[in-house]
């Protein structure tokens, strides 16, 4: 686009680009630590309650003495990726070449390993800015198959982990997410499509149709990202990385009578290979 060594003088580049003078002087500066603190603790609020919208999580920060209006909180919500989760009378409008799925995992018994996966992106605080972290989860086990950060809310990095999936554990017969536009992309649905698995979305702002994912971020966090101010995005990764290889493998699940979800993902297999 603008080319700061060429013989054009900056000025009339952008008049010939139609873009303003000042997209080309304009220096991205960092979020202050005042907002990233902030960030981290609608993180939190919005963990413990999913349904507040920017009007309740600042009537919140205000009992805590944060002077905050609605308009801030909306901003710094869009900028973390979180909506209040509730039903909504319409579905949001989307691009026409994005289509929505229905729900399959309703009323659905799933008992067994890669029958059903599910997947999602979090909001990841760090002591200065913040990553996003995307994670496929066997249904079953509760075992997490494959996961990528990233410090931009695109496609490609979910692409990445849900091939790494794919290819280390074979496709599942349904793979499910939210109405996320990461979701709904061509790409991501090309990729499921391509190897014949069925897409499930959940309903519009259903976070009950998750909640396997919604219950793994709280893990997480409480367990591992709020304990620690990562520094660099290479310490997060490592962080995450070991609580993760925890999580899969040493910790206990009440929901799978004690077992990990390693136990549960691999005792499934071999009992149908036994089988087979």
């Amino acid at each position: 686009m603008i080319d700061r060594t060429h013989t054009l003088p900056v000025l009339r580049q952008c008049q010939l680009l139609k873009v303003s003078r000042s997209t080309a002087y304009y220096q991205p500066t960092p979020v202050s630590a005042a907002a990233l603190a902030l960030m981290r603790r609608m993180d939190e609020l919005h963990l413990r309650h999913p349904f507040a919208g920017a009007r309740m999580l600042r009537d919140l920060l205000r009992q805590e003495g944060q002077v905050i209006g609605r308009r801030h909180v909306a901003t710094l919500m869009r900028r973390m990726g979180i909506e209040a989760l509730y039903r909504k009378p319409h579905f949001s409008h989307r691009h026409p070449a994005h289509r929505i799925y229905p729900y399959l995992l309703r009323d659905l018994a799933i008992s067994r390993p890669n029958h059903a996966w599910t997947a999602d992106i979090t909001y990841i605080p760090m002591a200065r800015g913040f990553v996003y972290l995307f994670a496929v989860l066997d249904w079953a086990s509760r075992r997490v198959l494959a996961w990528r950060l990233s410090n931009t809310l695109t496609t490609d990095f979910c692409l990445d982990a849900v091939q790494e999936a794919i290819t280390r554990y074979g496709p599942p017969t349904i793979f499910n997410t939210d109405q996320g536009c990461q979701f709904t992309s061509q790409e991501f649905t090309g990729l499921l499509t391509h190897h014949g698995i069925q897409i499930s979305m959940d309903g519009k702002g259903c976070w009950w149709d998750n909640v396997f994912v919604e219950r793994l971020w709280k893990s997480i966090k409480y367990e591992e990202v709020y304990l620690h101010a990562y520094e660099t995005v290479n310490a997060a990764h490592q962080g995450l990385e070991r609580y993760l290889t925890f999580y899969n493998q040493q910790r206990p699940h009440r929901a799978l009578d004690g077992k990990t979800p390693d136990q549960v993902y691999s005792d499934n297999l071999t009992t149908r290979l036994t089988a087979a």
